[in-house]
Protein backbone atom coordinates (compact mmCIF):
# COMPACT_ATOMS: atom_id res chain seq x y z
CA UNK A 1 0.00 0.00 0.00
CA UNK A 2 1.32 3.44 -0.63
CA UNK A 3 0.75 5.94 1.88
CA UNK A 4 1.72 10.19 1.78
CA UNK A 5 3.88 10.70 4.46
CA UNK A 6 3.41 14.90 5.80
CA UNK A 7 5.82 15.89 8.06
CA UNK A 8 6.25 18.96 10.04
CA UNK A 9 8.11 22.55 8.38
CA UNK A 10 10.75 23.58 10.52
CA UNK A 11 10.00 27.19 9.59
CA UNK A 12 6.01 27.34 9.88
CA UNK A 13 5.17 23.94 11.25
CA UNK A 14 2.86 23.36 8.89
CA UNK A 15 2.34 19.70 7.39
CA UNK A 16 4.96 19.31 4.32
CA UNK A 17 5.47 16.47 1.71
CA UNK A 18 9.21 16.89 -0.48
CA UNK A 19 8.49 16.69 -3.99
CA UNK A 20 11.42 16.18 -5.81
CA UNK A 21 10.41 18.62 -8.91
CA UNK A 22 13.17 17.62 -11.65
CA UNK A 23 16.09 15.08 -11.07
CA UNK A 24 19.10 15.75 -9.53
CA UNK A 25 21.65 17.04 -12.59
CA UNK A 26 25.42 16.10 -12.05
CA UNK A 27 27.90 17.01 -14.21
CA UNK A 28 31.97 16.35 -14.19
CA UNK A 29 34.83 18.73 -13.55
CA UNK A 30 37.89 16.96 -15.29
CA UNK A 31 41.35 18.10 -14.27
CA UNK A 32 43.06 18.15 -17.96
CA UNK A 33 39.80 18.48 -19.92
CA UNK A 34 36.38 19.87 -20.74
CA UNK A 35 33.71 17.16 -20.28
CA UNK A 36 30.33 18.63 -21.47
CA UNK A 37 28.81 16.06 -19.93
CA UNK A 38 25.94 15.95 -17.62
CA UNK A 39 23.55 13.28 -15.99
CA UNK A 40 20.10 13.64 -14.97
CA UNK A 41 19.74 11.00 -12.09
CA UNK A 42 16.11 10.70 -9.55
CA UNK A 43 16.94 10.91 -6.06
CA UNK A 44 15.45 7.76 -4.24
CA UNK A 45 13.20 7.68 -0.98
CA UNK A 46 15.57 7.91 1.60
CA UNK A 47 18.12 10.22 -0.22
CA UNK A 48 15.14 12.78 -0.47
CA UNK A 49 14.21 12.42 2.96
CA UNK A 50 17.57 13.05 4.09
CA UNK A 51 18.15 16.21 2.11
CA UNK A 52 14.90 17.45 4.24
CA UNK A 53 17.22 17.91 7.48
CA UNK A 54 16.67 21.18 9.20
CA UNK A 55 14.03 21.78 6.95
CA UNK A 56 11.76 19.79 9.06
CA UNK A 57 11.22 18.84 12.85
CA UNK A 58 12.60 15.72 12.88
CA UNK A 59 16.08 13.53 12.36
CA UNK A 60 15.10 11.50 8.71
CA UNK A 61 17.29 9.20 10.08
CA UNK A 62 14.86 8.03 12.68
CA UNK A 63 11.92 8.50 9.71
CA UNK A 64 14.35 6.09 7.98
CA UNK A 65 15.11 4.02 10.65
CA UNK A 66 11.69 3.71 11.55
CA UNK A 67 9.94 3.11 8.26
CA UNK A 68 12.91 0.25 7.38
CA UNK A 69 12.08 -1.79 11.11
CA UNK A 70 8.43 -1.69 10.27
CA UNK A 71 8.87 -3.20 6.98
CA UNK A 72 8.55 -0.32 4.85
CA UNK A 73 9.93 1.28 2.33
CA UNK A 74 10.70 5.05 0.73
CA UNK A 75 9.70 5.48 -2.67
CA UNK A 76 9.40 8.62 -4.83
CA UNK A 77 6.50 8.22 -7.24
CA UNK A 78 6.50 9.24 -11.12
CA UNK A 79 5.17 12.54 -9.69
CA UNK A 80 8.33 13.43 -7.66
CA UNK A 81 5.89 12.99 -4.17
CA UNK A 82 7.94 10.92 -1.39
CA UNK A 83 5.66 7.91 -0.28
CA UNK A 84 5.65 4.93 2.15
CA UNK A 85 5.26 1.49 0.76
CA UNK A 86 4.45 -1.11 3.66
CA UNK A 87 1.74 -3.81 3.69
CA UNK A 88 -1.48 -3.07 4.89
CA UNK A 89 -1.24 -4.87 7.88
CA UNK A 90 1.76 -2.84 8.82
CA UNK A 91 0.42 0.41 8.61
CA UNK A 92 -0.95 0.60 12.16
CA UNK A 93 2.13 -0.87 13.93
CA UNK A 94 4.00 2.06 11.64
CA UNK A 95 2.16 4.77 12.56
CA UNK A 96 2.16 3.60 16.47
CA UNK A 97 5.85 3.41 16.18
CA UNK A 98 6.37 6.93 14.63
CA UNK A 99 4.21 8.09 17.31
CA UNK A 100 6.40 7.03 19.73
CA UNK A 101 9.17 8.52 18.69
CA UNK A 102 8.60 11.54 16.77
CA UNK A 103 4.87 12.53 18.01
CA UNK A 104 3.07 14.17 16.00
CA UNK A 105 5.68 15.83 14.07
CA UNK A 106 4.65 12.85 10.78
CA UNK A 107 1.83 11.81 9.95
CA UNK A 108 1.01 9.19 7.30
CA UNK A 109 -2.38 9.26 5.28
CA UNK A 110 -3.92 6.69 2.70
Amino acid sequence: MELKIWFRCAAVHDPVCPVLLRPALIGWEAKFRQIDLALEAPLKGEELLRRMKGWITVDPEAVIEVVKDAGGKLKVTEEGRLVVLIEEEGIESLKRVLQDRVGGEVDLES
